[in-house]
C-alpha cells in the first residue's frame, strides 16, 4: 500500500463487525464491514473471499451486493482515486 492508501486506511478502518445484506448475507449472518467512509463501506464477502465497496442508507445494512474477489488494497485504492479527483480548493 502506498502512503496515500495507508493514510486513508488508518482514517477509515473500524473494528470488523457484521452488517446485514439481504441478497446473500442472511445465510452467514451478514458480511464483515472493515471500513466506513461517508456513506460508503468496505466489507469482506466471505462467500467470494474478497473485499467490496457498497453505499448504505441505514447503518448496519449493506445496500448492494458485490462478488469481487479483490484484495483489501483494491477498494482502498479506488477511494484514493476518487479523492484525487476533488479539486484542492474544495478540500
Amino acid at each position: 500500500m502506498d502512503y496515500k492508501a495507508l493514510n486513508l486506511w488508518n482514517l477509515i478502518k473500524v473494528t470488523p463487525h457484521k452488517w446485514q445484506e439481504k441478497s446473500f448475507g442472511d445465510e452467514s449472518g451478514g458480511f464483515w464491514v472493515v471500513a466506513l467512509f461517508g456513506n460508503q463501506i468496505i466489507y469482506y464477502n466471505d462467500i467470494e473471499e474478497g473485499f467490496n465497496i457498497s453505499s448504505f442508507e441505514i447503518y448496519g445494512v449493506i445496500d448492494q451486493y458485490d462478488c469481487n474477489q479483490s484484495e483489501l488494497t483494491a477498494p482502498i485504492n479506488y477511494l484514493v482515486s476518487q479523492l484525487s479527483q476533488i479539486p484542492d480548493e474544495i478540500i
